[in-house]
């Protein structure tokens, strides 16, 4: 672990300045409890000032939205302790489910108003007529936290989001730069470990995106961003075609020129031009010289042929969507010196907003999240604890937090840890230091040590959940208010419902929840092999955007849960996403083609989707059929010897021969048309 760098350093001072300032106005307008504006302040810190309002204006909108709740509800049903639990209970569950449906920075207002209806409803059920003015003081110290973290982030040196945006924009770019570097070179590298952090990094990407509109100059850099976004989630599926396409190449006594060697090593040199004017020349002339390479007539080709000109349309692809991809990035990089944009690539559309949804871990996640905050409840109301409202908040609190993990146990004891170092904490401060504070600018010099150690934590994401965890809890648990009153007692009482609801949210689900990453797997992969088997079904045109973007999104989902397993099993969910591909590209050019093609190409279809259906319902996966390789084979022959001029002709050959290369790598070479079957090189 490297020291704290002055970005590190400077951010925590910006914190802690906004929480002391958020302290002060909060004890002098006489607010009940200061503390809240104070621990605010750290929930809503972020290194990026864009980030920094998103996330405040979505809290202001959550925690309004669970204060009015708390309001409705509490007069109605204060005599029905049971019924008011239930009804807790089920706002919290609804409202989680709605925010893990919702995957944009949006999803924490509805997070925040699902256990934010707990917090200020179950404190004061001694005194329910209290809950309107509980309510607005809740809001009031949440509001006041959240100007003065959004006004000192705005003001002391911002943290612009583009900026950020583009240095990761440009880390991905050289991360798949090292991917094509190492496959377009003359002795392949292996890059698998780069490939997992890609999909990973395209999932995170989207974020960035939604808090950009809250910083970013014009609408157009947004709009460019996703665009970008798109571009480089179409560049996965290329490079991995490319990928197995070259090893196909390389297992063939006749497979690589000399010729295509120097286009390759032309392709990636180009790709580390960073001067955009030149790369859109140079771009040019290497498209030129790949299609000079491309089909014109004559002779069916043989499998060698196929698999070269495969590799060449595969490598045009790759020449457009990175010429796009640097295009865009320029434009990001320099708004104000924009050199306009026109798409290279057009084949395929790659900017739909489907994404996978798993409905029912979200509605078993919401439900077990829902029976915790119930059950603590109907604990509380039996043992008659005083303070059990504290342990029923952090069980809502802990069980909305990581709902949304395959395994939250393992955070969740992380967070007990962290909660137990805050009472650690706090009790030192509280009882040995903050007593000798006579004055405010006592009370904060004694603050400033901890909370700006803990604060450069917030910029390491490997460390933001502690960081925060250590800085909320101990705001919180300290308790400040305009004059030193603390009874040992209720302290005491206090963190000991803390540990409790912490524990109790723990043991629950790790009663509930014993499967983790494994289950989530397996249904990520039946969910695609569904998808594959509607991509090769019937389809309007308007599904193939839907799909593509959910095939996508589902890779970014399962190649990081992935990473720690067997490299093969990356290799297959690649395989299957240029499957999908491959298949609605032959939808798309169904009743476009002559009579027996499209006979032929329905049968692939046909047989695909019937493969991936069996394999949906099985829940395993299943060496593709014989069936299907000669079905392959057929419409391979078929539209290797038809004349004319179709123009989807190319594309449906490119398909089937990504589906054979995908699907049957060591099969015997199909036959040239009017040839017998060879046992040839496979391929």
């Amino acid at each position: 672990m490297t020291l704290p760098s002055w970005r590190d350093w400077l951010f925590s001072l910006k914190a802690f300045a906004a929480s002391m300032l958020a302290l002060y106005l909060a004890m002098a307008l006489s607010l009940p409890r200061p503390y809240w504006a104070m621990a605010t302040v750290y929930v809503v810190a972020n290194p990026l000032s864009g980030a920094t309002r998103s996330k405040a204006a979505y809290r202001v909108g959550g925690t309004l939205l669970g204060a009015s709740a708390a309001v409705l509800l509490v007069p109605l049903l204060v005599d029905a302790p049971v019924l008011l639990s239930l009804a807790v209970a089920l706002w919290t569950g609804t409202l989680l489910t709605v925010s893990l449906l919702d995957r944009t920075p949006r999803s924490y207002l509805f997070m925040l108003s699902a256990y934010s209806l707990p917090m200020i409803a179950l404190p004061g059920l001694n005194q329910p007529q209290e809950v309107f003015n509980t309510a607005v003081a809740r809001s009031e110290e949440i509001v006041l936290g959240i100007v003065c973290a959004s006004v000192v982030s705005a003001l002391v040196l911002p943290g612009k989001v583009d900026k950020i945006f583009s240095a990761r924009i440009h880390s991905w770019l050289e991360d798949a730069r090292h991917w094509a570097a190492g496959l377009l070179s003359p002795a392949p590298a292996d890059s698998a470990a780069v490939r997992p952090r890609l999909a990973a990094d395209i999932q995170s990407l989207e974020h960035f995106i939604s808090h950009l509109s809250y910083d970013a100059p014009s609408f157009r850099t947004v709009s460019q961003a996703r665009a970008l976004r798109g571009r480089m989630s179409m560049l996965l599926p290329v490079l991995s075609s490319l990928t197995t396409t070259r090893q196909a190449l390389q297992k063939r006594s006749d497979g690589i020129s000399d010729a295509m060697l120097a286009d390759l090593g032309d392709i990636s040199e180009w790709m580390g031009e960073q001067d955009a004017q030149l790369s859109r020349r140079k771009a040019a002339l290497i498209q030129r010289r790949l299609g000079m390479q491309t089909r014109a007539g004559g002779k069916p080709l043989g499998w060698s042929e196929l698999v070269r000109a495969h590799a060449v349309a595969r490598l045009q692809a790759l020449v457009n969507l990175w010429l796009d991809c640097r295009q865009l990035q320029w434009n990001i990089a320099h708004p104000h010196d924009n050199l306009g944009w026109k798409p290279a690539y057009r084949h395929w559309p790659i900017n739909g907003k489907a994404r996978h949804v798993d409905y029912g871990m979200i509605a078993f996640s919401s439900l077990i999240a829902a029976a915790a905050i119930f059950l603590a409840c109907l604990l509380w109301i039996n043992i008659g604890w005083v303070d059990g409202a504290g342990a029923v908040i952090m069980v809502a609190i802990v069980s909305c937090f990581f709902a949304s993990l395959d395994e939250p146990v393992p955070m969740m004891r992380t967070f007990l840890w962290g909660a137990v170092v805050s009472i650690a904490f706090t009790t030192i401060l509280l009882f040995l230091v903050i007593p000798s504070a006579y004055t405010f600018e006592m009370l904060v010099m004694m603050l400033a040590l901890p909370f700006l150690l803990a604060g450069t934590l917030f910029t390491r994401p490997q460390f933001t959940t502690i960081a925060m965890m250590l800085t909320v809890n101990t705001a919180t648990f300290l308790s400040l208010q305009g004059a030193y009153d603390t009874d040992f007692t209720a302290f005491f009482n206090g963190n000991v419902a803390t540990v409790a609801g912490v524990l109790f949210a723990l043991f629950f689900n790790k009663l509930v929840r014993p499967f983790g990453v494994e289950m989530a797997i397996k249904r990520l992969q039946k969910a695609n092999w569904r998808d594959l088997a509607e991509c090769a079904s019937p389809l309007p045109d308007a599904a193939h955007a839907r799909l593509t973007s959910r095939l996508l999104d589902r890779l970014g989902q399962l190649i990081p849960r992935l990473a720690s397993g067997e490299p093969n099993h990356i290799h297959t969910a690649f395989g299957e996403l240029r499957v999908g591909f491959a298949a609605l590209h032959l939808q798309r050019a169904l009743g476009h083609l002559s009579d027996n093609i499209d006979v032929a190409t329905r049968q692939v279809l046909d047989q695909l989707g019937r493969h991936f259906q069996h394999q949906a319902e099985q829940g395993r996966t299943r060496p593709a059929p014989t069936s299907l390789l000669h079905s392959l084979d057929s419409a391979l022959a078929l539209t290797n010897g038809a004349g004319g001029r179709q123009a989807q002709l190319p594309i449906v050959l490119h398909a089937l021969v990504e589906l054979r290369l995908t699907l049957f790598q060591g099969a015997p070479d199909p036959a040239r048309p009017g040839e017998p079957t060879t046992q040839g090189d496979a391929a």
